[in-house]
């Protein structure tokens, strides 16, 4: 439903902006968000209405319990909510961008420009700038980031919206350029469907992808409950990154108390999680809901690190990555402090983590970045933060390389530095 929003609880408000040049013989492009990129609505499942539950400023914190609090079911492999009479769903508007451009798009919003919620809307800009036209050359790929990487319903849709772009541009290949988590659910794509994605994909550009994980930030997030919802898909991050979580704890040996700075790696972390959340609960609408270690997602994650490493580039697709660089990254975290150890590992749920720190974007670790493992045509380090990749003038210029076209309206804003580049250019 078209219209302006007024009111910050319900929001269908869409963004009409249209190129104002000839449409261009460009290849079509697909944005492909990240973790917590995409808008979610709750619906009824009886009158189909739709409330925004992400992102919202106002009421955010009411709206996430009420909606958003969900539980992995491992019979599924999905998140569902314990809302029973809502499912949450992505709006598909404007052509799919619209759920990945401003994430809370009402009118205060945008008088204010919070950036922390812009996410993918200056480069659609750019884009458009550019003659590329919505609907026939630019597209958006939003979706429910709580599930799994390789759920049925996000490669479904992924393959759907390959083929919408496609088409409506008279058969021209596509350019995906994902942020983030998006990055892994291409490759997820790319291995469960690698005839279909070499039918339909030409480039791929990644920007600040995780392909060998965000230990710091990942960790805390399964301890402290930071996630947004109990089984993330990301779950996998834990598996396969080099890793330790420091725990400062007292020890008795022989009568005596002593205080011990304990190393846990990627298996020993395992026990170290289950102590830890074992009365891990939530109380909703009254009733109290048991939410220990989850090793369903273990195994879940387990085979979605296998589909993650048969991955391939096909020889078809040039592949181009984008990382930050020239931040302090959380990498290792610890709990407690020589004066003041962990007494019970339950303690650890409600404990401020302390981390020691790698480069990176703030959020990726650049080591883990840069790993992606395929022939890439560019590996290029930009000095900026996770989200900022999204709307750095000099991650613009390598894009519009990269696809061959050509900026045609000066926008005039400081650019930040390229650290470093390697390339291994392909005929």
């Amino acid at each position: 439903m078209p219209g302006q929003c007024f009111c910050p609880c319900f929001d269908f408000e869409h963004d009409n902006r249209t190129s104002s040049q000839t449409e261009v013989e460009v290849e079509p492009v697909l944005l492909v968000s990240g973790i917590g990129g995409s808008i979610l609505h709750s619906r009824r499942r009886k009158l189909g209405f739709d409330t925004r539950v992400w992102v919202r400023i106002l009421l955010a914190d009411l709206e996430f319990k009420k909606k958003l609090w969900s539980i992995y079911n491992p019979q599924t492999g999905y998140t569902e909510t314990l809302d029973k009479e809502t499912e949450i769903v992505v709006p598909d508007d404007d052509y799919g961008l619209y759920a990945i451009d401003i994430l809370d798009p009402c009118w205060f919003v945008k008088l204010l420009r919070l950036k922390e919620v812009y996410q993918f809307h200056d480069m659609i800009d750019m884009l458009v700038e550019c003659g590329y036209k919505k609907g026939t050359t630019l597209f958006g790929y939003g979706y429910d980031f709580r599930q799994s990487n390789r759920i049925d319903k996000s490669m479904e849709g992924l393959k759907v919206k390959l083929e919408t772009a496609y088409k409506a541009s008279g058969g021209r290949k596509v350019n995906i350029i994902s942020h983030s988590m998006g990055g892994l659910l291409v490759t997820c794509f790319m291995s469960l469907h690698t005839d279909v994605f070499s039918k339909y994909v030409s480039k791929w550009i990644c920007i600040a992808c995780p392909f060998q994980g965000a230990p710091g930030c990942i960790n805390d997030s399964l301890l402290t409950g930071l996630q947004f919802v109990e089984g993330l898909g990301n779950y996998f991050f834990v598996s396969r990154w080099t890793m330790h979580q420091l725990v400062w704890r007292n020890k008795s040996t022989d009568g005596e108390t002593l205080v011990d700075l304990e190393s846990y790696g990627p298996i020993e972390s395992i026990p170290l999680f289950e102590e830890a959340l074992k009365y891990n609960e939530l109380n909703y609408d009254g009733e109290t809901v048991a939410l220990p270690f989850n090793c369903s997602i273990l195994r879940w994650a387990a085979e979605t690190r296998q589909v993650l490493n048969c991955a391939k580039l096909p020889d078809s697709v040039s592949f181009y990555n984008v990382y930050g660089t020239s931040f302090d990254t959380p990498f290792d975290v610890c709990y407690g402090s020589e004066t003041a150890p962990i007494q019970d590992l339950s303690e650890i749920c409600h404990s401020i983590p302390q981390y020691s720190y790698v480069d990176g974007d703030e959020t990726v670790p650049a080591e883990s970045a840069k790993a992606d493992g395929f022939a890439a045509v560019e590996r290029v380090a930009i000095a900026a933060r996770h989200r900022e990749l999204l709307r750095d003038k000099t991650v613009f210029q390598h894009i519009l390389r990269w696809l061959g076209v050509e900026q045609k309206v000066s926008r005039h804003s400081k650019t930040s530095r390229v650290a470093d580049a390697s390339s291994n250019k392909r005929a």
